[in-house]
């Protein structure tokens, strides 16, 4: 891409601040360019937003009707798919799996609700409930 193409439509979802991205200059070299946004990559994620949102919403409904733990809810609240929430938490999926199923969440100690609060940012007791 040379400097001249690279886009600046000012895109909301970057809040007012510019992406450094690489351009190739009149001599063909690389050169740093700063944009801010294309209408594209905006749309784009702006979509992968809205679908994190549906899944949270999905995920809390399945809370609700008592099929999953609170632990699948804050998982796809904060964004985090299993194999991202094991890598954090430095655990296998079978375990963060094994701990999805109400019964078994129940039953977690304090220590281990902890290790998910603190990956999730929310207290223990946001992390044992869902919002309305």
């Amino acid at each position: 891409m040379k400097i001249d193409d690279v886009p600046q439509d000012n895109s909301k979802t970057y809040y007012g601040h510019k992406r450094l991205l690489y351009a190739q200059n009149n001599k063909g070299s690389y050169t740093p360019v700063q944009s801010s946004g294309w209408d594209v990559e905006e749309a784009a994620t702006l979509d992968a937003v809205n679908e994190y949102n549906r899944l949270a919403e999905s995920a809390r409904q399945s809370v609700i009707a008592g099929l999953i733990s609170p632990l699948f809810y804050h998982m796809h609240k904060k964004r985090m798919d299993l194999p991202l929430l094991a890598q954090t938490t430095g655990q296998f999926q079978w375990q963060i799996k094994r701990h999805l199923k109400s019964k078994i969440f129940a039953r977690l100690s304090q220590m281990q609700l902890l290790r998910y609060a603190d990956v999730l940012d929310v207290s223990i007791n946001e992390l044992i409930t869902i919002p309305e």
